[in-house]
């Protein structure tokens, strides 16, 4: 939190990234002024304009946002990091510009700020509306990083939360500009420690055309195995390891049992032993490059 004196002064900034919603936008800031009604201190909303070449812009500042407009598309994440670096408050929310969130969860999810450095809206609540295609992918993910993080996350990417300024800040050099902003955030979060609290929210159909395609599921697997061996490396090269070393045992048994050895034992011992290697290896880089970023 901010402290009397230094940094940004107390209050809440709503950051929402907007490309071309010009259908939604409007409601989407009605909906969040309404809100910011009942929450004590100042507060904005913020809207980056991420290029778009509809009316997002002019409607966004109609509807009573202080509107930031970047030249051209450069990413949702690129989007935040602008209008996170340019909000005037120490509190930080975000929330998407197409009618899919509920900012009635704004209010609930400040309250819980001051005891956490995040507190995420997980799409969880009574009313879910989540295409079926994108769910069998979005669970897989969920699990992976929840084993990886060593804790549970109901929801890796929600595009609705309330965190403490700083946070981001002290990330910014590992988030990336594209979809995956919020999945690096939750991650970095939980994997070096910080508090991080989840409230059930409901989530809507969005406003618009969306822009997530099939390809970016790869994406998030790539970036949530990246994360966290930025940060616990041992998570990832220590099981690999045993499988590459469990292999070679199972090969070594057969071979004893036909009485013909063969190399190929050999490099499953090898293989595991060098995947061990690296992931201490890795383990002391990641502690000591943590230890200097404090």
């Amino acid at each position: 939190m901010a402290s009397e004196g230094s940094g940004p002064p107390r209050g809440l900034s709503v950051v929402m990234p907007a490309f071309n919603e010009e259908l939604g936008i409007e409601g989407a800031v009605a909906g969040v002024r309404d809100v910011l009604v009942r929450v004590e201190g100042p507060s904005e909303i913020l809207v980056v304009d991420d290029g778009s070449t509809d009316a997002t812009a002019a409607r966004a500042a109609r509807a009573g946002a202080r509107v930031l407009s970047l030249p051209e598309n450069g990413g949702y994440g690129g989007a935040l990091k602008f209008g996170i670096a340019s909000a005037r408050y120490d509190r930080i929310a975000i929330i998407d510009a197409d009618g899919t969130y509920p900012p009635d969860a704004i209010p609930e999810l400040l309250a819980a700020g001051d005891r956490y450095a995040m507190v995420v809206g997980a799409r969880i609540g009574e009313s879910v509306s989540i295409p079926w295609a994108r769910r069998p992918a979005k669970w897989v993910l969920t699990r992976l990083a929840s084993y990886l993080a060593g804790r549970p996350i109901p929801d890796l990417n929600s595009g609705l939360r309330v965190m403490d300024r700083t946070l981001v800040e002290r990330f910014e050099h590992l988030l990336p500009s594209g979809f995956s902003f919020t999945t690096t955030l939750t991650l970095a979060a939980l994997c070096s420690g910080k508090l991080v609290a989840y409230r059930p929210i409901s989530y809507y159909e969005r406003v618009g055309a969306s822009k997530i395609r099939s390809t970016h599921a790869l994406e998030f697997l790539l970036l949530v195995l990246r994360t966290v061996v930025y940060f616990n490396p041992l998570k990832v090269f220590l099981p690999l390891g045993a499988v590459f070393f469990g292999g070679g045992l199972a090969k070594f048994g057969y071979d004893l049992v036909i009485g013909n050895l063969s190399e190929s034992a050999l490099l499953g011992f090898l293989g595991g032993a060098l995947l061990w290697a690296v992931g201490l290896l890795s383990d002391q880089i990641s502690r000591l490059a943590l230890r200097g970023g404090r």
